[in-house]
């Protein structure tokens, strides 16, 4: 007796069952194309050639490195020191240029603006986003509303040694008083009233009239008398629709009681002249620049 009597032939197609049924249902047994196989074996083989080559299996503190030593962070590291050496002579220029005078050298310019886009992304888009229009609390760099200045040189400034940060001795700071601390709530309503009748917005005029009084006591000396701000100080100007955490009575109202002091980092320590040289070039050039 042959192997093929002992095995039950499917009426219909005439081919081997496995034995297995399910619901009345034979499942037929059906060999896999040769070619597949041969093609299933030699992944097989690949994949055993590959990880014994290249790095492959995790261990405690790294991975296998593999027979030959292949690593992407060192290629990597390799493409990125023969672009550095292509742009040697622009690295150091940027790193010594009198940024005033960048835009009469349209090469090295257009170099600043291209690595400072880069510079932007990676370390300043977390806070004023990747297109640099800000949030609540993070300064849009679009506008032409610039706290400590918005010419070149004031950005790099900024960016080098940062703002109210305990870091850098060369910081930016002035601090807001809390004048929740010193004023009473009627006269924190005033406040924001005046603030609120210089800028343009619907206000209760009896107390903007005494807010008036109280600006001038207590508000001018950083603001200005009709609160057009100060960038030597860092104040903001009060009379225009850009407001850093918010212009409506409630967050105006917050401001005066708590006051407000946003940090920046300085980034000296992280990024080389050329970079902040670079970044200060690209948010320069957004349009909002001074």
């Amino acid at each position: 007796m042959s192997d093929r009597d002992d095995k039950e032939i499917d009426k219909v197609t005439g081919m081997d069952t496995t034995g297995h049924e399910w619901d009345g249902i034979k499942e037929l047994n059906s060999p896999l194309p040769r070619w597949w196989l041969w093609c299933f074996y030699g992944t097989i083989v690949w994949a055993v050639a590959y990880t014994i080559a290249y790095p492959a299996w995790p261990m405690i503190s790294g991975a296998t490195t593999g027979l030959l030593g292949y690593s992407t962070r060192a290629e990597v590291a390799r493409n990125i020191e023969v672009v550095e050496t292509a742009n040697a002579d622009l690295t150091t220029r940027l790193a010594n240029v009198e940024l005033a005078s960048l835009t009469d050298d349209p090469d090295l310019n257009r170099f600043a603006i291209q690595a400072g886009s880069s510079v932007f992304r990676t370390n300043c888009s977390q806070c004023h986003g990747s297109g640099a229009a800000g949030g609540i609390g993070y300064p849009n760099l679009l506008d032409d509303d610039w706290l400590w200045g918005g010419d070149i040189e004031n950005i790099a400034l900024t960016i080098r040694h940062g703002i109210r940060n305990e870091a850098d001795p060369d910081a930016r700071w002035t601090e807001m008083p809390a004048y929740g601390e010193i004023f009473t709530t009627d006269d924190v309503a005033s406040v924001v009233a005046h603030v609120q009748s210089i800028s343009g917005q619907d206000h209760d005029a009896a107390l903007a009239t005494t807010g008036a009084e109280l600006f001038l006591d207590n508000c001018a000396a950083c603001h200005g008398d009709a609160g057009l701000g100060n960038p030597e100080l860092g104040a903001p100007n009060l009379t225009d629709a850009i407001w850093l955490y918010g212009g409506e009575e409630r967050s105006l109202s917050y401001t005066v009681e708590n006051a407000r002091f946003g940090i920046m980092p300085p980034w000296t320590p992280r990024l080389s002249d050329a970079e902040i040289n670079a970044v200060a070039a690209y948010v320069h050039q957004l349009g909002g620049g001074e």
